[in-house]
């Protein structure tokens, strides 16, 4: 025990104290009871003391010193007569410590208390009457004077060679400090320098290199003949890149101690790295030169010699240094030239390292744009470009620009004044508009337009809906909503028509519908709707012919993205009798944009039922009669389509029985055949879409492994449209939509009122939907729907990745089916979903993760940094709204993870899981409750959880020991293990556990006495690191039953690990000394 330090006595202290001791002297020296004063092994004065003290137990009633290095103390009769050797029984008694001279002493030392209390009160009163003055101007005293500054109770050496010892043990923060306090106590110039010195050691170990020079700099002020100042600032310097300061501090140093081989060695290494540096830096200034010469030379013939000029260049811009050393030799301006040349190689190699020039950097963004002057013929001539990699680059760079004016940091800019961006959102307009008038240029490439489209969805919309500014999406829809409906109507082969691939109509109605769902209110859609209902208007109404196709050609691509406003336009007087009487036209184009329109047309019920009655007669006679494939498949589709309209629903047949089956043999016949165009085949899978929904057909093509793999082979092809056709055919196949159980007295009720009550199939059963599923995984759906996953196409929009999220949960349903889907890729592919689409499409993609989480090794399911991604999507699934069995899911699988490493742990824990495992804790249904628990117990390795349990106001233990006590032998198993985990490595939990209820003890008892080894053990546990964490829990403890039941314990063989941790209890019972040792022990 150490007492605190107690100031000096003052000279009326000692001279009571005097008097006291004079008072006392009579009392004899031979009384053990009582401690006089002494002046311990620190140099401090301790006052005696009489035996025992307040704080001492009744028989510590003498006074020992065990040791000359040891401080007084109280003992009891047997540790006095152990130190001493004498009988203390045998001495005589020891006088009383009372004198009649005593009481008047103590009465004098009262009342100078009470005169110095009544002195310093008046002080108070008079500081107190002139704070009052200040504010109250008629009160007047006498000026106050501010209180000294107590003197400081450490001096600066004492803190200095504090520091030198935490500085040698390692502890450089603690060092800092105590330099730093020293320095504030300290006025001499020579010590200040010292201490100045020393923290530029400490900067130094912490890596803080500019305040360890500043240090360093201020020892050398006072002393310039400071080497190890010199030394340390030299350092600093060269961390800090100024090279030639440090070695002329090296310099210094070798001059003042020649024969210092460390100075020699440090000063050659410097010398040598500086050499190095400038040697580099001359040459990166002279190898730019020379890049530019070699590329910019029309003179220059040697082909190799000029791609790894290009190389160099790109490599070295993708280096913050090389990137800054390419713009400060008027880079850009020599990058311009480089695409002027029109030469495909060329244009790559400047392209891609203006890529690295602009990357994270939004003032070298706007310089570089004002530069390159990026208007309508600059993008034109880049963008538009007919070589497909060079217009995919320029995509890529544009791309890049957009995110350094959105997300890239702000660097510091030195050399060129014009290139501070102001106004981010201005420069991004900017660019925006010249991509917009790509749209409608007719000189502009079709691959140039899919990648402008393609930039578009990318970084107009809103990435998230909490973003509540959507400024953007509002000034593309009205300065380029024309352009795009350009792009959306364009007729293939038509005279004037713009030049687009396969996939440009699909990306302009993706672009579309993202468009219209970043729209807040109705007033911007209505807007949008005008919009529309004008440009159809413009070409249907007035025109010829071919205006009447554009229009219609532009409803077939609202309908396909933006439904309500295809669904608006299509309610246009004429347009729809116009569909009908062309589907009769006799020529082909005319036929295929009007079947496609109707075919489009017929996605809801009541559109469905019209074109039935008006529609199906007509599409039959195109089917049958057309000598061409390309328009007898979409009549087919459109055939298919109509069939379908019923859904799931058995009882609703559109057609006679056989005639699906009839279209869905036609649809795989197609499908299968190669000699056919990709497009066109796609064509049949969309049938297929719509006829799955019969579970003849979903049987029938599942049977079909030929058709099987020539629709995974067209999700392989650039015609990327079909992806969505793919999905939905799968989603059916697997019967992954969503299926709700009706409530049986709803079914009585409807039946009672004669209402239509929907069927299922037959082989919709779920042994039939099982057997589908194998089916599928044999044919290699997984390795195709991976494939789909990690490309990158604007047909993969968030429906169509909710689609193929549905999928894989229901090809994880099966526990024995959850291996191959991850050796095909599965699991990597569910990462992405997960984390991007529909909030539907996340969570089924995250419980598909959670599936395999369960009843895989996650190390082995997803190996590497993978593990780690999987934390986010798993958390996902604890959220209130998500369905009890997904809650379940999710916990189950972070159970799994957090038993791996502390890594993941943290990762969770960062996720902000902790909150909702513990609510789920007090969830009613037992299983989720049982999840959670097991969760917490592992979660509870961690120490930040560990210090959870022990937070003022908690009940976390609480809950965990009463858990203990349950009925529910696994709610038991998960709380006992927490709890021996919690004893074992945070031992303050100990002392708590008998403090949160009265019932702690019984709990215990009863997991000792459990028939169950498992709890047994986890009881024992318990109970040996209770016992080993304070006495006063092992008194506890051995005072109840409890050490009957460790007795019994200790001897059963048949349980050894229960009876170790018993025997081990019992053993620091022993050597607390609560019982006596056994023979056997003895």
């Amino acid at each position: 025990r150490f007492l605190p330090q107690l100031p000096r006595p003052s000279m009326a202290g000692k001279m009571l104290g005097g008097l006291l001791l004079l008072a006392a002297a009579p009392a004899s020296l031979q009384n053990l009871h009582l401690c006089e004063g002494y002046v311990g092994p620190d140099g401090r004065y301790h006052p005696g003391f009489y035996c025992p003290r307040l704080t001492d137990p009744a028989t510590h009633r003498y006074c020992c010193r065990p040791g000359p290095r040891a401080l007084k103390g109280c003992c009891s009769r047997l540790g006095v007569e152990a130190l001493t050797g004498l009988n203390i029984s045998e001495l005589p008694a020891p006088g009383l410590l009372r004198h009649p001279l005593a009481l008047p002493f103590v009465g004098l030392y009262g009342l100078l208390v009470l005169l110095l209390m009544a002195l310093d009160l008046a002080r108070f009163y008079r500081a107190r009457r002139c704070a009052l003055g200040r504010r109250l101007p008629r009160a007047r005293c006498p000026p106050c004077r501010s209180p000294r500054p107590a003197a400081p109770r450490v001096t600066a050496g004492q803190l200095r060679e504090r520091g030198n010892a935490l500085f040698q043990a390692g502890d450089h923060g603690a060092a800092l400090a105590a330099y730093t306090r020293a320095l504030s106590l300290c006025q001499a110039e020579p010590e200040r320098a010292v201490l100045h010195r020393n923290r530029a050691a400490c900067y130094l170990k912490l890596e803080d290199y500019a305040k360890a020079e500043a240090d360093a700099s201020k020892a050398i002020e006072a002393d310039g003949r400071d080497m190890k100042a010199l030394f340390r600032r030299s350092q600093a310097l060269q961390k800090l890149g100024r090279l030639d300061q440090a070695v002329s501090d090296l310099q210094r140093c070798v001059s003042l101690e020649p024969k210092n081989k460390a100075f020699q060695e440090a000063l050659r290494a410097l010398g040598s790295s500086m050499h190095e540096k400038m040697k580099t830096m001359s040459c990166t200034d002279s190898k730019v030169e020379q890049m530019f010469q070699i590329l910019l030379d029309p003179q220059e013939k040697d082909v190799d010699k000029k791609q790894k000029a290009a190389q160099n260049l790109i490599v070295l811009a993708r280096e913050e240094a090389g990137a800054e050393k390419i713009f400060q030799s008027d880079g850009v301006r020599l990058l311009t030239q480089l695409l002027d040349t029109a030469k495909a190689d060329l244009m790559l190699a400047a392209l891609r390292t203006l890529v690295g020039l602009c990357s994270g950097h939004r003032s070298r963004v706007g310089y570089t744009r004002a530069q390159l002057s990026l208007g309508s013929s600059r993008l034109s001539a880049v963008l538009g470009v007919e070589h497909e990699q060079v217009s995919l680059a320029a995509c890529n760079l544009l791309h890049v620009m957009f995110d350094s004016l959105k997300e890239g940091m702000q660097k510091d800019f030195r050399g060129k004044e014009d290139a501070v961006v102001l106004d981010s959102s201005k420069e991004q307009k900017v660019l925006i508009k010249d991509l917009l008038e790509l749209l409608s240029l007719e000189g502009a490439s079709a691959h140039g337009r899919d990648n402008a489209l393609n930039l578009l969805i990318k970084v107009v919309p809103r990435k998230s809906p909490k973003d509540i500014n959507n400024s953007m999406s509002l000034w593309v829809i009205d300065q380029g909503l024309k352009k795009i409906l350009e792009v959306g109507s364009t007729v293939c082969g038509a005279p004037g028509s713009l030049p687009v691939t396969e996939n440009s109509r699909m990306s302009a109605s993706v672009l579309l519908s993202k468009l219209y769902d970043d729209l807040k209110c109705d007033a911007e859609r209505e807007n949008f709707h005008h919009l529309c209902e004008d440009y159809v208007r413009s070409w249907f109404e007035g025109q010829e012919l071919a205006g009447k196709l554009r229009a219609i050609q532009t409803v077939s691509c609202l309908l396909q993205g933006p439904s309500e406003a295809g669904n608006r336009v299509l309610e246009l007087e004429g347009i729809m009798d116009s569909i009908l009487s062309l589907c009769a036209s006799v020529r082909e184009a005319h036929q295929l944009v009007a079947v496609e329109a109707l075919i489009h047309a017929a996605d809801k019920a009541k559109r469905a039922s019209f074109i039935t009655a008006n529609g199906v007669s007509l599409l039959k006679e195109i089917y049958k009669h057309s000598e061409r494939d390309s328009i007898r498949i979409r009549a087919l589709v459109g055939l298919c389509k109509l069939g379908s309209a019923g859904g799931t629903d058995f009882s609703m047949k559109q057609f006679a029985e056989g005639s699906t089956m009839k279209l869905a043999k036609q649809c795989r016949k197609w499908l299968c055949n190669e000699a056919i165009d990709a497009g066109t085949r796609r064509w049949a899978v969309e049938g297929l879409a719509y006829l799955t929904f019969d579970a003849d057909v979903k049987e029938e093509f599942v049977e079909d492994k030929a058709a099987m793999q020539a629709m995974f082979q067209l999700t392989k092809s650039e015609d990327r449209s079909v992806l969505y056709a793919v999905a939905s055919t799968l989603v059916n196949c697997t019967n992954s939509y969503n299926h709700e159980e009706p409530d049986p007295q709803m079914l009585e009720l409807a039946k009672y009122a004669k209402q239509h009550i929907p069927e299922q199939h037959p082989k919709d059963k779920p042994d039939f939907v099982k057997r589908r599923v194998r089916k599928l995984l044999t044919a290699g759906v997984v390795s195709a729907l991976a494939c789909v996953v990690k490309s990158e196409n604007p047909a993969l929009t968030n429906s169509c990745r909710e689609l193929i999220s549905r999928v894989f949960l229901a090809l994880v349903a099966e526990a024995e089916d959850r291996g191959g889907v991850v050796a095909q890729g599965g699991g990597k592919a569910l990462i992405p979903l997960s984390l991007e689409g529909t909030e539907v499409g996340q969570t089924k993609a995250a419980q598909a993760l959670a599936k395999i989480t369960i009843t895989s090794n996650p190390e082995m399911a997803f190996p590497g940094e993978r593990i780690y991604e999987v934390v986010r999507p798993l958390v996902s699934l604890l959220h209130l709204q998500r369905s009890g069995l997904e809650n379940f899911e999710g916990l189950m699988a972070l159970t799994n993870l957090a038993g791996i490493s502390e890594r993941l742990r943290q990762k969770i824990l960062k996720e902000r899981a902790v909150p909702m495992i513990e609510g789920y804790m007090f969830e009613e249904h037992e299983l989720i409750r049982l999840a959670a628990t097991e969760c917490m117990c592992n979660m509870a390795m961690s120490k930040e959880v560990q210090e959870l349990f022990l937070d003022e106001g908690s009940d976390r233990l609480k809950l965990m020991v009463l858990y203990s006590g349950e009925e529910d032998e696994k709610l038991r198993r998960a709380a006992s293990g927490t709890l021996a985990m919690l004893t074992a490595l945070h031992p303050p939990v100990c002392k708590r556990i008998p403090q949160v209820t009265v019932h702690w003890l019984e709990i215990l008892q009863a997991l000792l006495l459990s028939p169950s080894a498992e709890l047994q053990h986890r009881g024992a546990v318990v109970v040996m690191n209770m016992m080993a964490a304070a006495r006063e829990v092992a008194e506890q403890l051995i005072a109840s039953e409890m050490l009957e039941i460790l007795s019994v314990l200790a001897k059963d063989k048949d349980k050894p690990r229960v009876a170790q941790a018993a025997q081990e209890s019992l053993e620091r019972a022993v050597a607390y000394g609560l019982i006596e040792p056994s023979p056997r022990q003895q």
